[in-house]
């Protein structure tokens, strides 16, 4: 980190007297600044969200298409007013039980946010983290961050610093050093329409939770399925490869543990290094192959903290195929399920 250290912030050890370092980095974001943060899902590339030609810097670091829209993170409801508009009572209930959290909630922009946050859209996604470093770096800089995950596109985001400073190192202005995010997968989408949650992207904030507040909630079928490239992207990570480390994986998927464990030991025969990503239930079962375990298939928040950490580390071990065991598309096993596809660039395998 020498060529960084001066813009570089170790928060991962601190306190509540630690927080007016933030004032720092925030004023790296006023002045047009990238600056790489910690929230509880995992860590942001950030930039002045109101500010375009910053905003259009982030697209430039990560090699992100122009037309997949960014998140505004906010520190509380009083930043709101300046960028939405027409939030409407459900959209109000939504925002009172899931902030600050992994929750955004899609609504119109108004005239002061950039295009290049938008793709063009009428309508621009909002969150508020949980995470205090990355509310009080947004309360300090006084302006919404806009920040997609922190990482090259297509790779798998990062959960910790180390797994993304090399690749970001010369692109950004400032990175602070949070230690390992909470969560590890990020926020869940929704957009209301027709007074009707329609979830885009899952995450930590289940279906299941929200039909809880809302009586309904309709999944969009693109969450578990590819995106037309004729289909306009409402929501960062439905279209293009995401999650996914240079070497090719394939997703296994069964009801019956045993089935599934049968397909990848005999699917691996036909490779000469396959790396398999398992259970830690079934780890043994693959005591001749090289195997990790990504937690217990009955703690799924298990699996969603460490699924990304993993998937960066697997190239380092030169496989020439990566075999994945997939989990229950229920609850937060929804959102890892549709991280992983999307990984295998949807190359799955049903048993």
């Amino acid at each position: 980190m020498n060529s960084m250290e001066n813009h570089y912030l170790d928060l991962s050890k601190c306190n509540h007297s630690s927080w007016e370092a933030l004032q720092k980095p925030a004023e790296i974001l006023r002045n047009g600044g990238l600056v790489l943060f910690p929230t509880e899902t995992v860590y942001g590339l950030g930039a002045n969200g109101l500010d375009d030609l910053a905003v259009k810097r982030i697209y430039q670091a990560k090699g992100r298409e122009s037309d997949n829209p960014l998140i505004l993170h906010v520190s509380d409801f009083s930043m709101l007013p300046s960028i939405v508009k027409d939030i409407s009572p459900l959209e109000k209930k939504l925002l009172t039980a899931f902030w600050p959290g992994p929750f955004t909630l899609i609504l119109p922009h108004t005239a002061q946010v950039p295009s290049s946050v938008t793709a063009g859209l009428s309508t621009v996604g909002v969150r508020m983290p949980s995470h205090s470093i990355a509310r009080w770096l947004i309360h300090y800089a006084g302006v919404p961050i806009a920040a997609p995950s922190a990482n090259v596109s297509g790779k798998p985001s990062g959960t910790k610093l180390s797994d993304v400073q090399e690749e970001l190192l010369d692109k950004v202005d400032f990175m602070i050093d949070g230690g390992e995010c909470d969560i590890g997968l990020e926020s869940t989408v929704v957009q209301v329409i027709d007074d009707i949650p329609h979830l885009l992207r899952p995450g930590k904030i289940t279906p299941e939770q929200i039909k809880s507040i809302c009586g309904k909630v309709i999944i969009d079928p693109h969450i578990l399925g590819k995106t037309e490239d004729d289909v306009p992207i409402l929501s960062p990570g439905m279209r293009y490869r995401h999650y996914a480390p240079n070497t090719p994986c394939l997703l296994v998927c069964s009801k019956d543990n045993q089935k599934k464990v049968a397909k990848i030991k005999e699917l691996k025969q036909h490779y000469l290094r396959p790396l398999i990503l398992c259970s830690s239930e079934n780890l043994a079962d693959y005591s001749s192959s090289l195997a990790f375990s990504y937690g217990s298939q009955y703690n799924l928040e298990e699996v969603s903290h460490s699924i990304f950490h993993l998937l960066r580390q697997v190239d380092s071990y030169q496989p020439d195929m990566v075999f994945i065991e997939g989990v229950a598309k229920e609850g937060l096993g929804l959102a890892i399920m549709n991280r992983l596809l999307r990984a295998c660039e949807f190359q799955v395998i049903e048993v």
